[in-house]
């Protein structure tokens, strides 16, 4: 892997340090575990039928396992990212991170902060009919018995990632962009 260091970083709108996505993948991460907490017992009894040889406490050994794993490779790309803000690490990365550099506009405040007020009330509104349908999902896959199907859960299911991510996102641009603009001032 070679090293590449821009002298431009932070110079184009403004500073480009922290990079955008830690309050994203967070709160990504955050309502995973939630939907893998409460898709635990689903999941074992799935398995295990499907499965019989395999155990309860092999199977939420792998979840578990599966959780760490995503975790750490979350908190690893959140490191290479904020690496590569500061100019530090491999020419792709460097000049993915200038491009999204400097602060938000006051259009794009705006916009975001609708972003989060609106996406973040549907989110919270089809949240729990979301993890349901998850759930559901994993019961039709693992018996594969699709009269189980429910059309009205699977785009309440859509609706929660598209808001959930539109808000989270948002989020992000207004906390970072903000943080950047008290490091410019």
């Amino acid at each position: 892997m070679s090293t590449y260091v821009d002298s431009r970083v932070g110079t184009r709108k403004g500073r480009s340090f922290p990079a955008y996505g830690p309050i994203d993948s967070i709160l990504g991460f955050v309502v995973f575990y939630i939907f893998v907490e409460r898709a635990t017992p689903t999941i074992v009894a799935v398995f295990s039928t499907a499965i019989p040889g395999l155990s309860a406490s092999a199977i939420g050994f792998g979840i578990a396992a599966l959780l760490w794993f995503i975790f750490v490779v979350t908190i690893l790309d959140q490191l290479r990212r904020q690496l590569a803000a500061l100019g530090v690490g491999s020419r792709g990365d460097v000049e993915r991170s200038t491009r999204e550099g400097g602060t938000p506009s006051g259009t794009l405040v705006l916009l975001y902060v609708g972003a989060v007020v609106l996406g973040g009330a549907i989110a919270a509104w089809s949240f729990e009919r979301a993890v349901d349908a998850g759930i559901m999902m994993i019961q039709i896959v693992g018996t594969l018995d699709i009269t189980r199907f429910d059309l009205l859960a699977f785009v309440v299911m859509i609706v929660f990632f598209v808001s959930f991510g539109a808000a989270t996102r948002a989020l992000d641009r207004l906390v970072i962009g903000g943080f950047r603009a008290v490091l410019t001032s």
